[in-house]
């Protein structure tokens, strides 16, 4: 079954093509936004997606002489790899003119798409787009769209594709946290997808484990979980640590002599989220995430999570929850208030409180922590850099340096990081002497 297109007058024409997830979600993206960037592992099927979205596109279009590019690195490139997918898909559409010479193709309804390389951008100069897949970003040189394609886009309105997998922090990865941002202040706009090999299934679980096995960890981190910081010696937490996690689960029994602890991260800004997390021992659950709730609200939910829960110990962000903390505290619970930038325990190791708690929530994932499989987390957990001082101490980046760069504030990693806030004993008098719950009396 192919995809159905009617043209400029009227006719139906099908596109031999099927998509499967995650490009069935892909393209319901890359219909309502203009700016759109794709971050995919090896053999997704990126250059599948854009090549059809390019000629559904240029079928629909009702204006006069639609014009479309595919454009990759080099045009070597383009013509080994998407000149045989145009082709394939073209076939059977009537009145298709088809030019190997200039790689190009003019549809039923006259809409002309071209396949160029980056390599020769001057060819692009003074002609206008209706759409642009710039595939392989990371390879492409940057004044290429900003020169050249993105004033082609002006008196036609036209969208832009950009697609790749990460090869380090260069400008795509800045696009990808630039798009970040975008989609927060112009949601209508912008859009970016992440979609890493273990959450799409188009690899099976057993060939990515084998592939996993005879890859090197950066690499693989890289090119299949599309990880941007895979070659960076500055993150506090890799993704391997927490996929490790992930796959971890332990039953109540194996708990049950560890303290309940949870965490709530109150919203800072109107982008933020209130959080709630709360964890057992080695087991952490899945945190409760509230989106523009205001205090006395968040405190009814942290109310009731500690009514079900029974926790032996409740930390909450004094910054923005004291609000959270006095309205519990007038209800009868016993809150904690833990201050970020307050002093740790652990003086000649972290520089303040939150790096602390950051730093001992990265050992007890490497300890055998086990986390739910929530994609929000993960992207939190991974985000965070650190350094250290003159004295050897680590410390982390600014919240507002972080939010700078991504678009967004770590809040679920941080509500899991005020479990480890201070040590805690179990009510009953009992503590848990695990090796790996190290942060109990």
């Amino acid at each position: 079954m192919g995809t159905k297109q009617k043209t400029e007058n009227n006719k139906t024409v099908v596109i031999p093509y099927k998509p499967r997830y995650p490009q069935t979600e892909i393209h319901k993206q890359l219909e309502k936004h203009r700016f759109n960037v794709l971050v995919t592992h090896r053999q997704m099927g990126k250059t599948v997606c854009a090549i059809n979205h390019l000629l559904k596109s240029a079928l629909i279009n009702q204006q006069p002489s639609p014009r479309y590019f595919y454009i990759s690195p080099f045009l070597k490139q383009t013509k080994l790899i998407a000149w045989d997918y145009m082709r394939r898909y073209t076939a059977p559409l009537p009145g298709v003119k088809l030019s190997e010479t200039e790689l190009s193709v003019i549809l039923p309804n006259g809409a002309k798409v071209w396949l160029l390389g980056a390599d020769n951008p001057d060819a692009l100069r003074g002609t206008y787009a209706d759409g642009v897949v710039l595939d392989e970003y990371a390879q492409i040189k940057p004044d290429v769209f900003d020169e050249i394609v993105r004033p082609m886009l002006l008196s036609r309105q036209g969208w832009t594709l950009f697609t790749g997998t990460p090869k380090g922090q260069n400008q795509f990865y800045q696009l990808y946290q630039q798009a970040q941002k975008a989609m927060i202040s112009r949601p209508h706009q912008w859009w970016c997808g992440v979609f890493p090999a273990d959450q799409t299934g188009v690899i099976s679980v057993q060939e990515l484990a084998e592939i996993k096995e005879h890859t090197p960890e950066n690499l693989f981190r890289q090119e299949y979980l599309c990880d941007f910081t895979a070659d960076a010696e500055d993150v506090l937490i890799s993704i391997c640590d927490v996929l490790k996690s992930q796959e971890r689960k332990y039953s109540p029994a194996e708990v049950r002599y560890a303290p309940k602890i949870m965490g709530v991260d109150p919203a800072r800004f109107g982008t933020d989220r209130s959080v709630i997390f709360k964890r057992q021992g080695l087991q952490g659950f899945e945190p409760e995430v509230f989106c523009k709730t205001d205090q006395m609200t968040l405190a009814a939910h942290v109310a009731l999570a500690m009514e079900n829960f029974h926790p032996d110990a409740v930390f909450i962000d004094g910054g923005c929850g004291g609000g959270v903390i006095d309205r519990l505290r007038q209800l009868g619970f016993e809150v904690f208030e833990v201050n970020f930038g307050s002093a740790p325990l652990k003086t000649g190791q972290y520089v303040n409180k939150r790096a602390e708690m950051w730093g001992e929530m990265a050992q007890w994932l490497c300890d055998g922590g086990a986390l739910p499989s929530n994609p929000a987390l993960r992207a939190d957990l991974c985000g965070i850099r650190y350094s250290f001082d003159p004295a050897g101490r680590m410390k982390l980046e600014s919240k507002e340096d972080l939010k700078a760069r991504s678009g967004k504030s770590p809040d679920l990693a941080d509500a899991l990081a005020l479990t480890f806030a201070m040590p805690v004993m179990k009510k009953n008098g009992t503590s848990s002497f695990a090796k790996t719950e190290y942060n109990v009396l």
